[in-house]
């Protein structure tokens, strides 16, 4: 009896950290739109949440599963957003406001394959600038990013998820890997 109540909050814990990491992660993926993905993660998160909960209430007398079910929560939440960061299923816009010549930036960027929209644009306390306006997949965002960081420090940037678009568009012009591989953010 003692060997279960230490396994049980073990359990616990594991099954909390799987199956909140799995809600963050499907409740990210119907915000942007996949429904059957969310739907398949949403079945196998409530068999976890079954499991754990019910151990957890069954044995209420074990207070260390009750610790366990709470720490579960707030490991899984965050292993859930790394996960989903680490996945990048979808796409986003890059905007980036560029206040001298944006053409040096265009032609590196387009050099890589990305398709860029300029656009001309002034403020009321700011001098003019050009607006460059990239759909970009999640999986090459940090690439980007870094170029950015390290190049041109001195740029200011936005980046936006999207939830929806057009389909038929090709938004990136480089090296496509296979689909299957797309599919899990290789």
């Amino acid at each position: 009896m003692a060997e279960f109540s230490l396994l049980l909050p073990l359990i616990v814990l594991v099954a909390r950290i799987v199956e909140t990491s799995l809600e963050t992660i499907r409740t990210i993926y119907i915000n942007r739109g996949h429904t059957n993905l969310a739907a398949g993660i949403g079945v196998v998160k409530v068999a976890i949440w079954l499991l754990s909960t019910g151990l957890v209430l069954t044995n209420l007398q074990n207070v260390l599963g009750i610790i366990a079910y709470i720490a579960g929560y707030a490991i899984g939440t965050i292993i859930g957003m790394h996960l989903e960061e680490k996945i990048s299923l979808g796409s986003v816009v890059l905007r980036v406001f560029v206040p001298t010549d944006p053409l040096p930036l265009m032609k590196k960027f387009g050099e890589k394959g990305y398709g860029i929209t300029r656009i001309e644009g002034t403020g009321y306390l700011s001098s003019p600038v050009s607006i460059l306006f990239m759909v970009v997949p999640r999986r090459e965002l940090s690439a980007l990013l870094e170029i950015l960081r390290k190049e041109y420090p001195h740029l200011l940037y936005t980046v936006e998820d999207i939830r929806k678009g057009s389909e038929e568009s090709r938004i990136f012009h480089g090296t496509r890997s296979p689909w299957w591989l797309r599919f899990f953010g290789m």
